[in-house]
């Protein structure tokens, strides 16, 4: 069995004149990161891996999560190719995760976040929201054959 738990970055400031990639977290992304990382902590496996697209408020959401999750900061495995907002290039990087992970932790972007959880899910999300928790199981033994996973938890800001 293969446990996969997608989280959009928390809310995004537009207000400075930044490119898309380096645009931080707000006060309430930074609040609603704290909130839903707290609440989810309960349901964790005990081992697990994070990954985090490299923008900087996916970054600063892992960043978050991981402090109150205990998980070492350094530990976090920061990907360039997980910034994309394409649910098949989402879907070619987990796949091409290592079969001995066996729970995956993936900080990323929308669309490519609820595009995914729709394709491989067995419950529709119209919009994963930013701090958006999903975890999807898989029954299977391998990250190549990801399909009809079973969305076992789904928990927004707004459910806090």
């Amino acid at each position: 069995m293969k446990n996969l738990i997608l989280i959009r970055h928390a809310k995004s400031s537009w207000d400075a004149p930044l490119n898309d990639f380096d645009r931080p977290l707000t006060k309430k992304g930074i609040q609603d990161a704290h909130s839903v990382s707290t609440e989810v902590n309960k349901y964790l496996p005990k081992k697990y891996i994070i990954w985090s697209s490299q923008a900087k408020r996916a970054m600063e959401t892992a960043m978050i999560f991981a402090q109150n999750f205990n998980f070492p900061i350094e530990n976090i495995q920061f990907k360039t190719d997980l910034y994309t907002f394409d649910e098949h290039k989402l879907e070619q990087i987990i796949s091409s995760s290592s079969d001995d992970i066996e729970n995956l932790i993936v900080f990323g972007h929308n669309e490519a976040i609820t595009n995914f959880v729709n394709k491989f899910g067995d419950r529709f999300i119209f919009n994963v929201t930013t701090a958006g928790f999903v975890w999807i199981t898989f029954e299977t033994n391998s990250w190549k054959n990801l399909s009809n996973g079973k969305t076992i938890r789904v928990i927004f800001p707004k459910d806090i």
